[in-house]
């Protein structure tokens, strides 16, 4: 079973990719794929913010 650490190290890389990928789509105008990230972003800021992460510096689309 994963400690709490490798949780939250997993979890922060997948949100870090998600905004990427989010910001790709803003700028491409990509509203449907914008919109399917946002449901993922959302979940693991959710996880995040529940295992007591401050996203203060790595949250970037902040939504």
């Amino acid at each position: 079973m994963p400690s709490n650490g490798e949780i939250i190290e997993r979890a922060i890389n997948e949100f870090q990719k998600v905004q990427a990928h989010m910001m790709i789509a803003r700028g491409e105008n990509a509203t449907k794929t914008y919109e399917s990230l946002k449901k993922d972003y959302k979940s693991i800021k959710a996880v995040l913010t529940s295992l007591g992460v401050n996203l203060t510096e790595i949250d970037e689309i902040k939504e």
